[in-house]
Formats: structure tokens, C-alpha cells, sequence
């Protein structure tokens, strides 16, 4: 999945969460609909669902304001249902919850977009990059049509973990040195929740550019695309990585259960949670010292050493 640059039509500015008209649509007497979110509900003829949550007020005042203006689309103009995750009463597979009380991030992943069904998650932030703040995260249950290199569109079942997140450069030099900081941060992050919950340790590898190997397997890849937009470059982060889905190669899980006679079970929320916090430290130092500055433990984990 190499660094690619797409031309996307952005629409509107970013929102920013003091604007007095997102303070104005929370309201102590409006009470919400409940609904169940079953992701064996969303058959290819379903609109599209897509739940919104934050980890503060902040995060759920932009919320608000994304389901009340009807803001969030798809590229082919699709039907998209917006709801608030204070308004799902059961849902079957993502525990937001969960991540939200794992994330240690300023900025990374306090904005969540969840579908149980969607096309690609890569699609989303990337449509409505102007209209998401920055670090704003969208995952899947299940993808249809994921995007990997040379515009293959891939499917992507159950128990794999798939999300795509939004961030911002102004130096376009060092743009496609970020999918390298990505691929970091999620090795690291397998190395973290191996290590918190005292598990054996996964041999996780990156083989160049962008791509995550287990025990010689293919098990995730990363995808990032940019825009370039008022001095700035607008670039969309997406990854995918087999958690609990043994096919079409394996997953964590299935390597785990071969070196463990444990019952744990990586869950794509300590995962995914674990990457961002991971990241938004990698990054800044990135930003800050540069690439040089992680190269030793990036290539620690190279697959080609």
C-alpha cells in the first residue's frame, strides 16, 4: 500500500468546537431516540450507518453538530443515517466505551466515527476531512470496498480491525515519512498490550513501505492519501490489521492462541486505542526532531534486516 496522492472536492472549514452555534444545539430537555446498532442488520441495500461519539464535551458538542446538519457524506452521495452513540441502546461489536477510556490522546482519536457496515472507512474521513477536526477516527465493523495500493478495493470481514483518521502538514517534504511513523506506532502498540497484560511477544514486523507481517504473514497494511488545501496538506491515514479473522491469512489471535494457553483475546478497542497513544507521542517527536529521531526502533522492527 504505497503513499498515493488523490484530489478529493473539499467543502466547507473546519469546525471548531467553542462556536457559540455548536454550544446552542445541546439542549438539557431533548431526549433521544433509541436504536439498536446490529451490524447483521446492514445488508448491501441499507443506508449506511454511522455513529458519533467523543471523549469530551468538546468532541461530543462537534458531534452534535455533525448528526444536526446532516453533515457527514459519501463519495457517491449514498444514503448515510447519523447517530449519536447516546442514542444506541445495544450494539453488538465495538465497545466505545472501552476505546474512549483507553485513549490517553490531546488531539488523536476523540473524535469516533463508527459503522458496523460501510464501504471504507478511508472514504470517509477523506470526503469530509474539511468538515471533521483533526485526529477525528473513523472504524468498521465490516468494509466492502477498503482501499490498498494501485486502487484495489478489498473486503474486509468481522474481527479485523479497520479505521482511518485525519491529520494535517503544512511541509509537504516529510508528508510520505508519515505512513513509516504509523506503521511504528502499531507495532509498538501490539508491543504494549502484549507487555501490560503479560503476553507472549508477537514477532510483528514491517516489511517496506507499509505493510505488517506475522511470523513471515501478511496481517495489515497502511494507506495514506493527501489533498493539498490552502498551504496545507490535508492527508487521510488508513489501516487495516487482522485481529480476530484467521482468514484470508491469519490474525493476532490465531498466533496468540499457538504460543498461550491463555483464553485473552486481543480486542480491536485496546488495539486501536493502544495506536493512537502510541502515535501522538511518535509524532510529535517526528514533527519536533525529525524521522532521524525514531529510525533505530523503526528499524528494529524491519522485516528486511
Amino acid at each position: 500500500m504505497p503513499f498515493t496522492t488523490t484530489h478529493l472536492r473539499l467543502i466547507s472549514p473546519l469546525i471548531h468546537p467553542s462556536s457559540p452555534s455548536i454550544r446552542s444545539l445541546v439542549s438539557a430537555n431533548t431526549k433521544p431516540f433509541r436504536l439498536s446498532a446490529s451490524s447483521a442488520a446492514m445488508d448491501s441495500n441499507s443506508s449506511c450507518m454511522l455513529v458519533l461519539s467523543g471523549k469530551s464535551l468538546a468532541e461530543n458538542e462537534i458531534a452534535e453538530s455533525l448528526k444536526s446538519n446532516s453533515t457527514l457524506k459519501l463519495p457517491d452521495n449514498s444514503e448515510v443515517s447519523i447517530h449519536l452513540q447516546s442514542e444506541i441502546v445495544k450494539q453488538e461489536s465495538f465497545d466505545v466505551e472501552l476505546f474512549m477510556n483507553s485513549l490517553a490522546t490531546n488531539r488523536f482519536g476523540r473524535l469516533l466515527i463508527w459503522s458496523p457496515r460501510l464501504p471504507s472507512t478511508h472514504d470517509v474521513v477523506s470526503h469530509n476531512f474539511c468538515e471533521l477536526p483533526v485526529g477525528a477516527v473513523c472504524v468498521a465493523d465490516v468494509q466492502f470496498k477498503g482501499r490498498g495500493r494501485s486502487k484495489n478495493a478489498w473486503e474486509s470481514p468481522k474481527g479485523c480491525l479497520m479505521f482511518s483518521f485525519t491529520i494535517q502538514m503544512e511541509d509537504g517534504r516529510v508528508v510520505p515519512l508519515l505512513q513509516y511513523v504509523a506503521s511504528l506506532a502499531l507495532t509498538e502498540a501490539i508491543n504494549y498490550v502484549c507487555s501490560r497484560d503479560g503476553l507472549p511477544c508477537l514477532d510483528i514486523k514491517i516489511k517496506w513501505p507499509n505493510d505488517l507481517y506475522l511470523n513471515g504473514i501478511k496481517v495489515g497494511g497502511i494507506l495514506c492519501t493527501s489533498t493539498y488545501r490552502t498551504k496545507k496538506f490535508n492527508v487521510s491515514i488508513g489501516i487495516g490489521l487482522n485481529v480476530n479473522n484467521e482468514e484470508p491469512t491469519t490474525c493476532l489471535n490465531a498466533v496468540l492462541r499457538k504460543l498461550s494457553d491463555s483464553t485473552y483475546q486481543f480486542r480491536r478497542e485496546d488495539v486501536i486505542a493502544a495506536f493512537f497513544n502510541k502515535f501522538e507521542t511518535f509524532y510529535d517527536t517526528f514533527i519536533n526532531q525529525g524521522f532521524q529521531t525514531l529510525e533505530e526502533l523503526y528499524y528494529k522492527t524491519w522485516l528486511h534486516r
